[in-house]
């Protein structure tokens, strides 16, 4: 009676071997069934699928907080891979050869930080068996890496589609430099059994891989600067646009504007050797952090420096702009309107510009320039409400109440929910007796 091929955890495979020995005294090993392993291969072919593309759903909703958007993939390994990798493992002295990965679900980030992140969620869902940081390959000069889970499969899932015949299915989490690079080593070297004698062969596949890894590594350098970057500006962003509603709602909704004006502070600062900042994203990312903790001078000092580096014109632009809100941050308003005005011209269709510009003009009453200037931010971009509001505050201030409540009220259609926009409304409707 031949025994049963697949146990309770893994893909025990039992095979009728005869170990004979020959003339010679070397054991002899008959070969494995094939026709039997496919008959037990194929009974969990249903069960498998629905396993696993219930774990791949599950998974995909467990990393969804990771903000790169990993994307998850799932497979099942065919029967010619199974049954070679069956042989592989007899050959290498497994006389019941246990394979692991049956069923599997690959994660793949654009980012090296995305790994420990992924990682750490599925720790968290899902009960491990083991771990391997696998470096894999057949030459480890040009290996790739891949971080490899076993996971037992849930009993709830077991229970609902039944057993498929193994209780671990196997989590590979990689880069997609990484699995791009593993399915090409697979392909050339490791599924073909590939050995490369030629030195200048090698040395390529050694160098395209080492590429790969430092490709990696320069993309989540990047990204890390971003983030530094992206951080900095909204907190730049957020000073600015309280002082912007400071100095503008406050014309309209209280009697004492110019009194309430809030003047920015300024601390006592020790610079930083500039001349250790060699990169033009270090220096702007150092200026806005001194921005946004009200270190104006350095601020304006650091960007003025960026400027004086003669970088291309869409960089200057938005030089100037960040220069342009530090200056307004600290009530310098001519140097930040001549600052917005320079950005302008670097970058015509610098709608953001045109907008900030007519704000400072807004808080010196300058209000037929800054009309003119939201004008300019709306041809450039028509769908901005605040801008349609800050125009609309301007023409109340010129007596134009009309053209006021045209813009409050297509401001409102952009954006329902502007309360201060509201309550510019009923001001309207209380002057034009509506």
């Amino acid at each position: 009676m031949l025994p049963e091929i697949f146990g309770q955890h893994f893909l025990y495979v039992i095979m009728d071997i005869d170990i004979k020995q020959n003339t010679m005294g070397v054991p002899h090993y008959s070969s494995p069934d094939q026709i039997l392993l496919r008959k037990e291969y194929e009974k969990y072919s249903e069960i498998r699928y629905l396993i696993v593309n219930e774990l791949k759903e599950n998974i995909e909703h467990l990393i969804t907080e990771i903000e790169s958007n990993p994307v998850v993939s799932a497979r099942i390994k065919n029967f010619h891979s199974y049954f070679s990798k069956y042989i592989r493992l007899l050959k290498n002295g497994q006389s019941e050869p246990l394979i692991t990965d049956l069923m599997g679900v690959r994660i793949i980030c654009p980012f090296l930080l995305d790994l420990p992140a992924a990682e750490g969620l599925i720790k968290q869902k899902y009960k491990i068996t083991e771990r391997d940081e696998k470096t894999h390959g057949t030459h480890k000069e040009f290996c790739y890496e891949s971080i490899h889970l076993l996971i037992e499969i849930p009993q709830e899932i077991i229970k609902k589609h039944g057993h498929p015949g193994t209780d671990i299915i196997e989590i590979q989490i990689r880069t997609i430099l990484q699995d791009a690079w593993a399915e090409v080593e697979h392909e050339l070297v490791y599924k073909a059994e590939f050995n490369p004698f030629d030195e200048p062969m090698r040395r390529k596949l050694s160098a395209i891989n080492a590429s790969l890894s430092l490709a990696d590594i320069i993309f989540q350098e990047i990204r890390d600067h971003q983030k530094k970057y992206s951080k900095e500006m909204g907190k730049r962003r957020e000073t600015f646009f309280q002082k912007i509603e400071e100095s503008t709602d406050s014309l309209l909704f209280t009697a004492e504007a110019l009194k309430n004006n809030i003047e920015a502070s300024f601390t006592e600062f020790e610079a930083e050797n500039l001349d250790n900042i060699h990169s033009i994203d270090d220096l702007l990312v150092s200026a806005l952090s001194a921005h946004n903790q009200n270190r104006f001078n350095e601020a304006i000092s650091k960007y003025t420096r960026i400027l004086e580096l003669k970088p291309d014109n869409a960089i200057c632009s938005i030089i100037y702009k960040h220069r342009a809100m530090a200056n307004f941050a600290c009530s310098q308003y001519e140097p930040a309107i001549e600052d917005f005005s320079s950005a302008l011209v670097y970058d015509p269709q610098s709608y953001k510009a045109a907008y900030y510009r007519g704000v400072v003009r807004s808080v010196l009453k300058q209000y037929l320039p800054a009309i003119d200037d939201y004008t300019l931010s709306l041809t450039i971009n028509p769908y901005q409400s605040f801008c349609l509001f800050r125009r609309g505050q301007a023409y109340y201030h010129i007596g134009d109440y009309p053209s006021a409540l045209a813009d409050c009220e297509n401001s409102l259609a952009l954006e329902p929910e502007n309360r201060s926009a509201s309550k510019f409304k009923n001001i309207l409707h209380q002057k034009l007796k509506m």
